[in-house]
């Protein structure tokens, strides 16, 4: 981040100058005509924290994508589909055993074992090979997406949050002001909060495990020379086999995020896939703090074009994602190579 504010002191400067207006309109008491122009607080709020809670859904699949995808050059269009098995088996096991928390480690393990299958008997048979890559996991993921509509069929479903995390918590941010005089405070999903703080702590630990530590530094080593690597005794197989698994197992888990506050049905495998795809573009390859600003931005263009231009809320990702490619092509915090 250092580095990108030395390249980019005018960017930098953009990017902290819309931050600073959204904050000043976050925290700051509406006066009348500015409720005229971009209608009630309450209606801002919920759509700014709508799309930073759907950011960091976007966050949880785009993480695991952009570590097999950025890192290992692994083009695995078939994540999608490990998110909605991940919903699924999340839904089963907290109908089963009545724990909602319950269902994260076991879908995390279940997933990250088809993960270590693919790497394993697909991608290890094609490496360097992204068209076959493209071409095999797209028929994958016909076969998955057919496979789950077999097994569950083609209602929704919803995963239930537990009992302590049910209900609104109220927040410090005034909502509006009664013509009393009394103050009133924005009430959000507590469900909702727990998980934004969720992919914050789990985002960190990412980066630090990336940077920090010595897997961090063999994985980045393995994508730079992975020759070199593995003539100096590492068996870089292993290594990438650990992180497929890993990312396999991340979108498994933001499954049951996405049943918990959305809902599981057919079709949700496709565009959770599309948004990992447009939030790994924005952001840039191979980088959590990209991921992270990436699903950020794509998360509240959707919330915010829905509340304030519905008619084409749709193109606004697009559009985003085609600015990205046309001044800065290797993302906001992509390294060209």
């Amino acid at each position: 981040m250092q580095g990108f504010l030395q390249r980019h002191p005018i960017w930098s400067i953009i990017i902290a100058l819309v931050a600073a207006v959204f904050l000043w309109l976050i925290f700051a008491t509406w006066s009348e005509e500015m409720v005229e122009v971009m209608g009630r607080k309450r209606v801002f709020l919920n759509a700014i924290f709508g799309g930073i809670t759907l950011g960091a859904l976007y966050f949880l699949v785009a993480s695991g994508f952009t570590l097999i995808f950025g890192l290992m050059r692994n083009v695995n269009l078939a994540h999608g589909s490990l998110y909605l098995l991940g919903g699924y088996l999340g839904f089963e096991v907290s109908e089963l055993t009545g724990s909602w928390l319950l269902a994260f480690p076991v879908v995390f393990i279940i997933v990250a074992i088809v993960g270590i299958i693919l790497q394993n008997q697909v991608f290890r048979r094609m490496e360097g090979e992204e068209l076959r890559q493209t071409m095999v996991t797209i028929g994958l993921s016909v076969v998955i997406a057919d496979l789950l509509l077999w097994t569950w069929g083609g209602q929704s479903y919803t995963i239930y949050s537990p009992d302590w995390l049910s209900g609104p918590m109220t927040l410090p941010i005034v909502s509006s002001i009664r013509d009393s005089g009394e103050v009133v405070y924005l009430r959000y999903p507590a469900v909702r909060m727990a998980i934004l703080f969720a992919a914050i702590v789990i985002g960190i630990a990412m980066w630090l495990v990336l940077n920090k530590t010595k897997l961090g530094m063999l994985v980045r080593a393995g994508v730079d020379d992975r020759e070199m690597l593995a003539a100096s005794g590492v068996r870089i197989q292993y290594v990438f086999l650990a992180v497929f698994a890993f990312g396999a197992g991340l979108a498994g888990m933001a499954g049951i995020v996405g049943g918990t506050f959305q809902s599981l049905s057919p079709g949700e495998d496709t565009r959770f896939l599309l948004a990992s795809l447009v939030v790994v573009i924005v952001g840039g390859m191979g980088s959590i703090p990209g991921a992270a600003i990436g699903a950020l931005i794509i998360g509240l263009s959707e919330q915010l074009g829905l509340v304030y231009a519905p008619t084409y809320s749709v193109v606004f990702t697009f559009l985003i994602m085609a600015a990205v490619l046309a001044f800065r092509p290797q993302g906001l915090l992509g390294e060209t190579r």
